[in-house]
């Protein structure tokens, strides 16, 4: 969760003067080769049938709707108000896996993932003067990582982690690339500073991908899933203490209710 953090703050660094869309094409290019290679070291093919399977090209599509948005969101916005955001991710996903695979999810359990939402809500503040539409950006991009953790349940097991990461990225790249048509933006060459941001910025979101990927698969879910939480007080932190940022009373009960909701849902999982 930390180098998921400092790859936001990287990426927002690198915002301030370099188009997003690039940002997105160098970050994926850099990502999908370190896994490729990874891959192609422990003799894993690169493509197979699985690979063009239904729910991959469903974690595709997500996947370039969850980076881009949430990319724009940390470049645009406040760090911290788009990380706390982010942390909703595992309550929409609780709610898809009910709505889309039929699980079960009891009465207090939809309790608590209303609640979490109504934490987002709280932090959005629509409708009052402080009220800025570029929150929806972090909300969109939630939404898309949430679909693409869904369709990651539903990608075909013979996919290897490494596999998974190297076409995660390349969606990635292609979200870039989707986005400079759109925005049409010249392209330009990074000074040394960013170069090293973005450096860090690969680096740091592969070794967070395979750090969760290796956790999740090794850990129990439920002793694992709390600690992604700690991804909102690195992110908080950075963007107190690198950017400056301020947290109001608003995003401070808000993000307490969504960590609240999201621990009780596991709770009372366990139960």
């Amino acid at each position: 969760m930390a180098a998921f953090a400092l790859e936001d703050v990287c990426v927002k660094a690198a915002s301030v003067t370099l188009p997003v869309a690039q940002i997105l094409l160098i970050f994926g290019l850099g990502g999908a080769l370190l896994f490729a290679l990874k891959a192609l070291y422990n003799r894993e093919s690169l493509f197979s049938p699985d690979v063009v399977s239904r729910p991959m090209r469903w974690r595709v599509l997500f996947e370039i709707v969850g980076r881009l948005f949430y990319v724009l969101a940390i470049a645009l916005t406040p760090l911290s108000s788009a990380t706390v955001i982010l942390q909703a991710t595992p309550l929409v996903v609780v709610a898809g896996a009910a709505l889309v695979f039929g699980e079960h999810v009891s009465w207090s359990r939809w309790g608590a993932i209303l609640l979490g939402l109504l934490g987002v809500i709280i932090i959005i503040r629509p409708g009052s003067e402080s009220f800025s539409g570029l929150s929806v950006l972090a909300v969109l991009g939630m939404i898309g990582f949430a679909g693409r953790d869904l369709a990651s349940r539903a990608a075909p097991r013979s996919l290897s982690p490494f596999i998974l990461g190297l076409y995660g990225f390349l969606s990635v790249a292609i979200a870039g690339a989707l986005y400079a048509i759109w925005e049409q933006r010249a392209f330009i060459w990074p000074d040394s500073n960013n170069a090293l941001y973005l450096s860090a910025a690969v680096l740091s979101g592969v070794a967070a991908y395979y750090g969760l990927m290796k956790a999740m698969r090794t850990g129990e879910v439920s002793a694992v899933t709390p600690f992604r939480y700690t991804r909102l007080l690195f992110g908080i932190g950075f963007g107190v203490l690198w950017f400056g940022e301020q947290l109001s009373l608003a995003m401070i009960i808000g993000s307490g209710m969504i960590v609240i909701s999201g621990l009780s849902i596991l709770y009372k999982r366990e139960e």
